[in-house]
């Protein structure tokens, strides 16, 4: 089988595989890029397999990162793009379920394919387009199915996370996961136990966000994986509830996690403790929190102007997006203009500052100070008192001869 058009982001990498090629070498494009051509969708890093050694790689090119040398890869600068080019491989046991114990480098296509996951995944291709398919993957393809390359229970013993992205793929592409590759999964799902938490955040969150995330989660659900990730084990009927929600894809990390979290009916306080077991950054947690928070507020009423002020536009109109999940409508639009019209969208838009009230109440700093400037904050933003400076000094002098 041959590409009737090679995609730009090959024929710019074409030049390395030829120069690898002029000395006497071979070399392939290989992987997920080759799967994705195939599927005409976007491709992202296109990777190289070679069977020259590491050491050789370096000897042909100037500008070389050594990035994973003891695996075989090294990371090749060429003007502005760079590729990853990996020796053909094998691998021994692994006796972590995570690394093997001993890579060997091999000059053997064929050798460097049988060990990958998915059939689908074990293609290559050469500068021509021409397709090399020895496990059947464009058939899979073709069918829209996730099948293990060989003895499904012999790559899942060899890496534990492949099961993860078995589930991540059929999410992502639609696809379904062929039986033997599912049964495997579901005998040797407790192996999950021994893969970092960091990992399976990674092909969780992308199966959350794939186009079809119903197709990964129930047989995650069906094969107790998720009893072994962070968390889940006693949301197993919550899990499911969340497959039965509207199965529209969804945009943006934070709010397929706030979905999820406000499915599983977590409490605000248990909510950040949840998200550390993920590992996920403190960047992202703030971020689910605020969605959360939104979320729980609009489901019960319309948007305060002080809940549009504290949340932000974004994550207001994040919020909006996911009351279709509800069956409810989102108000855009709506949200947008007011928000835009809001008094100050900043308290450092405010007309004056903690300096100005320490020199005009003439006290010492204190939580007075903070507590007036909050004061403050909301009353603009309700529309209560003018954003001037003398407005403001005549409502915070008010305020505090009432305490």
């Amino acid at each position: 089988m041959k590409l009737e058009e090679v995609p730009e982001e090959f024929t710019k990498a074409a030049s390395i595989l030829t120069e690898i090629q002029s000395h006497g070498y071979e070399a392939f494009f290989v992987g997920g890029s080759v799967r994705d051509a195939l599927l005409h969708q976007p491709i992202h890093d296109v990777d190289i397999a070679t069977s020259a050694y590491p050491e050789e790689i370096k000897q042909l090119f100037k500008r070389t990162i050594d990035v994973g040398i003891e695996h075989g890869t090294v990371l090749v600068l060429a003007g502005e793009e760079q590729y990853e080019i990996t020796t053909f491989r094998t691998e021994s046991t692994y006796q972590d379920f995570r690394r093997p114990d001993k890579v060997t480098f091999v000059r053997s296509l064929e050798e460097d394919l049988k060990r990958r996951d998915f059939t689908i995944n074990a293609l290559a291709m050469t500068v021509e387009g021409e397709i090399i398919d020895l496990f059947d993957g464009v058939a899979d393809l073709k069918q829209q199915v996730i099948r293990a390359v060989g003895n499904p229970k012999e790559r899942f013993h060899e890496d534990a996370l492949r099961m993860m992205r078995g589930l991540r793929f059929a999410s992502q592409l639609d696809f379904t996961i062929e039986e033997k590759t599912l049964a495997a999964i579901q005998e040797f799902h407790a192996l999950l136990e021994k893969i970092s938490v960091e990992r399976i955040t990674v092909e969780f969150s992308k199966l959350l966000l794939g186009q079809n995330r119903r197709a990964g989660l129930r047989p995650f659900i069906e094969t107790e994986c998720y009893q072994y990730c962070p968390g889940l084990k006693k949301y197993g009927a919550e899990l499911l509830t969340f497959t039965e929600l509207p199965n529209k894809k969804i945009d943006s990390e934070a709010e397929v996690w706030a979905l999820l979290t406000h499915t599983m009916a977590l409490k605000e306080n248990e909510l950040r403790g949840f998200l550390k077991k993920w590992k996920l950054s403190n960047q992202m947690i703030h971020e689910i929190q605020q969605l959360f928070y939104g979320l729980n507020k609009r489901l019960l009423t319309d948007w305060k102007p002080m809940d549009l002020f504290n949340l932000g536009l974004e994550a207001a109109l994040s919020v909006e997006k996911l009351l279709f999940y509800y069956g409810q409508k989102s108000k855009l639009e709506e949200v947008r203009e007011r928000y835009v019209n809001l008094p100050i969208h900043d308290r450092k838009e405010l007309a004056v500052s903690g300096n100005d009230l320490l020199q005009f109440f003439d006290k010492k700093p204190g939580k007075w100070l903070g507590d007036l400037i909050q004061v403050l904050e909301s009353a603009v933003v309700n529309g209560e008192v003018e954003n001037s400076q003398s407005a403001l000094t005549m409502y915070a002098k008010d305020k505090i001869s009432e305490e």
